[in-house]
């Protein structure tokens, strides 16, 4: 069971990734976003009430900066 000291095999790792590359470019937008959406809801799942919490506010936060960038207003 990974996750147990064991370490992923690297080379492995980068034919899953190929793969999937590969098969979502056969794909149309909406089940590549389908396929995200489980993966998403997945990692919800696993974590705790507090770490998504953490998630969202430091979410929220980037989203602020990006906003203030776009439109020339710092908060320096």
């Amino acid at each position: 069971m990974w996750g147990m000291g064991q370490k992923k095999n690297p080379h492995a790792q980068a034919l899953g990734h190929l793969g999937g590359t590969a098969r979502a470019e056969n794909l149309p937008q909406s089940e590549i976003s389908k396929i995200a959406s489980k993966g998403g809801k997945a990692r919800a799942k696993k974590l705790s009430a507090a770490k998504r919490s953490e998630i969202a506010k430091k979410a929220v936060a980037a989203r602020e900066r990006k906003r203030a960038k776009q439109h020339g207003k710092g908060k320096h």
